[in-house]
């Protein structure tokens, strides 16, 4: 087998995946073919073969904010419209209803997953060990087992974003291969899910789930096959893809149905099994909920749900169950764009008003609970102070205190989740040591000079910043980026339990994984028992499948916002139709406003359009008109598809 490798070095470099150093392979390479088994000769080839194929791992949550748009797809991040000149073109047209097969889209999965799963294979098939090289036969074993992760990681989000794939596992199209062999067909959803599972699960258990050498951190272990696995069957339980009747005429070149339009309740216990299987050896592994002690004992829930964002493994974050090594972007797209303008940032990626309705009131309760005690208009006439808070960055800038004299009080009285994850009007810049100000022409919202960097809706998102960081002096916080972290498999298993089994027991279970979510934030935890309204400690709900559903999207909703998790939730539960917000007027704060009473009311900032079809996204039309085999995503051909 003799391939060219210059295009796949090149391509390794372009990826920028961190195993190896890339720059030394261009620099060494001389200006001759090479052939794929000289490759597998030399370690240092090998290394970056493997590095290749690790470009697989997408990169973490907001560095391609601007090209896969997952987090804009969604409810939680809107970007200023005005940046539609630039790289934005690619996502916000998408959800103002201008998605068409000729869309081209950034995420480019179907293009480029199989160049990885191809490299996959082959790698898998050759890398052998070289003892005299410092390349033993057990870390040739560790590294197919990544391998063997890493292409079913491929297959699946393929399929968890097209649906129908053509699927040809364990196969590496040979150098005279027939144009014929290529031409295949889409294969059912559920037989991917299936080869993937066992893929999955064979690699994750024959992996350690920790490596001592800190130089692996980021190599495919135990818990991050794990969590990928189990995600994966939970979105295949869901109802978009188990048993929904939308798509029974969505059927392959063989006549097959893609997905089972048959209800099967077994996919919620293998969902269940394999979050429980997760959790189990990530706890035994020493993987934990990340918290920061107050200065009384206990947690300090503003610094805990701060710093599991911005801490390192090293540095005791031990919640980060999937890290990511390579080029996270941090410090050029997503920290640049919800930074201030005054410090060098991008000033435009703001939150919809849906999400700051979401957060819950420091009591715990919902909004739009009567015994929440929100106020939504007027403006503070206390320093709001709450204790057990360590001495930190908040409302004031003094310890303790978390709202001003003065501030609105719908930002008032809210959980410390909302204050780490929105920016408003009012809110404590502490790079600035000021306060946030969103008037029209106000430091924080200049619509002369630079009118695109001005937050459309009046709010900048905030989690994951470090709000200390500085872009003109280049004081900017080197982080670890994260596509996982343990949070999402407790609420996962959370779910899965509840839609199982529809029986006390696993009720109560998915309420002990729940709590553990609403404890380290600093609110009430659930209870079925019998508790007065103003327990300290609890808040009593019904113990039926319905309200567990109820806290735990909710819980979803704003423990998970804006880390790639939205678009997953509001598709796998076919709910876009009935979110305002994903098909219909906009909402935030008034941009345009110069006052108090002008800018502080709810007012439409964009109409977005929802059609049925964005469940999917669309096999790019070349694609299909090169290959008579494939069927378009559902309802993008259809005369309906706007429903």
């Amino acid at each position: 087998m003799k391939k060219k490798l210059l295009y796949i070095i090149s391509a390794i470099c372009l990826g920028g995946a961190s195993l190896v150093s890339c720059s030394d392979y261009l620099d060494k390479e001389p200006d001759t073919e090479l052939t794929t088994e000289m490759a597998f000769e030399n370690r240092d080839k090998v290394y970056s073969w493997l590095s290749y194929v690790y470009n697989i791992i997408h990169t973490p949550d907001k560095w391609q904010l601007m090209s896969d748009g997952y987090e804009v797809f969604a409810d939680d991040l809107t970007p200023s419209a005005r940046w539609q000149q630039w790289d934005w073109n690619r996502v916000i047209p998408k959800i103002l209803g201008q998605w068409t097969i000729n869309s081209q889209w950034g995420g480019d999965l179907w293009h480029m997953m199989p160049r990885y799963i191809r490299h996959g294979y082959i790698f898998r098939d050759m890398v052998k060990a070289m003892p005299d090289y410092d390349l033993p036969q057990s870390e040739v074993d560790n590294m197919k087992n990544e391998v063997k992760f890493l292409c079913a990681y491929a297959w699946w989000q393929m399929a968890e974003n097209y649906g129908g794939i053509p699927f040809k596992p364990d196969y590496i199209a040979p150098t005279d291969f027939e144009l014929s062999d290529l031409m295949v067909g889409q294969s059912k959803f559920d037989d991917v899910v299936n080869y993937c599972d066992q893929q999955m699960l064979e690699a994750a258990m024959a992996l350690p789930p920790t490596y001592d050498d800190p130089s692996k951190y980021g190599r495919i272990n135990r818990i991050m096959a794990l969590t990928v696995r189990s995600r994966m069957l939970l979105f295949a339980a869901s109802p978009l893809v188990n048993g929904n009747p939308w798509y029974t005429n969505y059927v392959n070149d063989k006549g097959e149905q893609i997905f089972n339009p048959n209800y099967d309740p077994q996919k919620w216990t293998r969902a269940v099994e394999a979050l429980k299987l997760c959790i189990d050896e990530a706890e035994a592994a020493g993987y934990a909920l990340y918290t920061e002690p107050g200065p009384n004992g206990g947690i300090d829930p503003f610094l805990s749900t701060y710093n599991v964002h911005i801490k390192r493994w090293s540095e005791g974050n031990h919640e980060i169950t999937f890290p990511v090594t390579k080029n996270n972007g941090y410090k050029d797209v997503f920290l640049r764009v919800v930074s201030v303008r005054d410090y060098g940032g991008g000033n435009g990626l703001g939150v919809y008003q849906g999400l700051v309705d979401a957060f819950f009131m420091a009591n715990g309760l919902p909004i739009d609970d009567p015994n929440s005690g929100y106020v939504e208009t007027g403006f503070s006439r206390v320093v709001e102070s709450r204790p057990n808070v360590t001495s930190w960055e908040y409302g004031t800038g003094n310890p303790g205190e978390i709202t001003a004299r003065g501030t609105y009080n719908m930002y008032c009285n809210r959980e410390p989740r909302f204050y780490n994850a929105v920016s408003f009007h009012g809110a404590w810049l502490a790079v600035a040591k000021r306060k946030y100000s969103f008037f029209k022409n106000g430091l924080d919202n200049v619509q002369t000079s630079s009118p695109h960097d001005a937050p459309q809706n009046g709010y900048l998102a905030r989690k994951g910043l470090n709000v200390l960081d500085n872009y003109l002096t280049g004081a900017v916080t080197e982080r670890q980026g994260f596509t996982y972290r343990l949070a999402f498999t407790y609420l996962d298993y959370a779910e899965a339990l509840n839609e199982a089994t529809d029986n006390a027991a696993s009720r109560a279970e998915a309420l002990i994984y729940l709590n553990r979510i609403r404890e380290r934030a600093g609110v009430r935890k659930y209870t079925f028992d019998t508790v007065d309204a103003s327990d300290p400690d609890y808040i009593q709900i019904q113990n039926t499948q319905e309200d567990v559903r109820r806290v735990v999207r909710a819980e979803r909703r704003v423990e998970l916002c804006c880390e790639n998790n939205r678009w997953y939730d509001i598709r796998r539960w076919m709910q876009a139709e009935s979110l305002p917000e994903m098909c219909g007027d906009d909402y935030g704060m008034n941009f345009q406003g110069t006052n108090q009473s002008e800018f502080f009311k709810r007012t439409v900032f964009q109409t977005r359009v929802w059609k049925r079809q964005y469940y999917w996204m669309p096999i790019y039309i070349d694609e299909y008109e090169k290959n008579p085999n494939l069927r378009e995503a559902p309802f993008w051909l259809s005369e309906n598809s706007e429903q």
